[in-house]
């Protein structure tokens, strides 16, 4: 059958050195003028800006969901259809957004949630993060897909860190990456619980061949997923770990009770900013139902959707707690910086100044 012509023939290209294709993606990077950063006032004129600098392979891989990315559009379709029921006459001329998690206090609710593949978009990738999360004052989650060792992440920010883990098929080699992350002053650990395998991540696929191979000295292998991990598993990690341990990836409240039964620190709820299963719900419609099972016994913590401050006020009353900062990009130092910033209640942002509100 003769082709039509509609469909054009995909050839791979051969790979050159990742070097080399890092410093042409930086090229390309820098190949369009520096936005003017004061005229970036939301989280979506960031999303823009970043579109028109970084190149087709980097945005498909951080911008993608799994699948057909119904959950990707519903975390944040979610938020879109939730009102707000303000109320009057209140007086808001003092404010207090801190918060305090783990015994570290923070100027408001906020925290980067982990992010691999960030040298795709800039030489520095999360070091820079690092260093922008630690100018907004705010808590970094290192991803263990980071294209740094955890220990230089965390030593190039006097701010806390925390550490984003994947228990790996290599338990020995798991138990050491935990007491580096731990030695190197990460004082959290947030362990991975949904990702028993990869996602059909479709969209990246398609743009895998213009993206170079990437080093991932923070896991053993490609092949690092285990499937056979079970709640045996968290037992052994809380025998040894030295820092809380946070199970992120939960949306049924049935888990969040068995976590908390278990002796867990705290719980993410989180789908992986969409990106292993699609069709599972949006994080802020699973919230309230965990948080109920929850009853405050333990921190609840959200990820996924969130780009405004409003985001922040209506993820409050199911549980009070922080949200993690998950806005399904990477955005490396002033990126961070603002995202932090842009979601802390800045002007336009929150009512009367409010609080604002990852993966690998």
């Amino acid at each position: 059958m003769a082709s039509s012509g509609v469909l054009a023939r995909i050839v791979p290209r051969p790979l050159a050195s990742a070097t080399a294709l890092f410093a042409s993606l930086d090229a390309r990077n820098q190949a369009v003028s520096t936005p003017d950063l004061d005229r970036l006032l939301s989280l979506f004129d960031f999303e823009s800006a970043a579109h028109t600098r970084i190149s087709h392979g980097a945005w498909e891989r951080v911008s993608g969901g799994a699948a057909d990315e119904f959950t990707l559009r519903w975390n944040r379709e979610a938020y879109d259809r939730i009102r707000l029921k303000p109320r009057i006459l209140v007086d808001v001329s003092k404010i207090d957004t801190r918060v305090n998690l783990f015994g570290q206090e923070l100027p408001f609710p906020i925290l980067l949630a982990p992010t691999g593949g960030q040298r795709f978009i800039h030489p520095e990738g999360e070091l820079a993060s690092a260093r922008g999360a630690a100018a907004a004052n705010s808590i970094y989650v290192i991803s263990s897909s980071s294209s740094f060792k955890v220990e230089d992440i965390a030593r190039s920010t006097k701010s806390p860190v925390w550490f984003q883990l994947y228990v790996q098929k290599d338990r020995a080699f798991t138990r050491d990456l935990v007491q580096r992350a731990e030695d190197s002053g990460c004082r959290a650990l947030c362990v991975t619980v949904d990702s028993p395998t990869f996602g059909a991540r479709n969209r990246e696929e398609r743009a895998k061949s213009e993206l170079p191979e990437r080093e991932l000295p923070n896991l053993k292998g490609k092949d690092y997923l285990d499937p056979g991990l079970t709640w045996k598993d968290i037992d052994w990690l809380r025998s040894f770990a030295r820092t809380p341990v946070l199970l992120k990836g939960v949306l049924n409240p049935d888990d969040a009770l068995t976590a908390v039964k278990a002796g867990t620190s705290g719980i993410i709820v989180s789908n992986h900013g969409a990106r292993n299963l699609d069709t599972v719900p949006a994080t802020i419609d699973a919230l309230p139902l965990v948080a109920e099972k929850v009853a405050g016994r333990i921190p609840v913590l959200v990820d996924g959707g969130i780009r405004r401050g409003t985001d922040r006020l209506i993820s409050e009353p199911s549980h009070g707690h922080a949200p993690l900062v998950f806005d399904d990009r990477r955005q490396p130092a002033a990126g961070a910086r603002h995202s932090a910033g842009a979601s802390a209640g800045k002007p336009g942002n929150s009512p009367a100044g409010g609080p604002g509100a990852g993966n690998a």
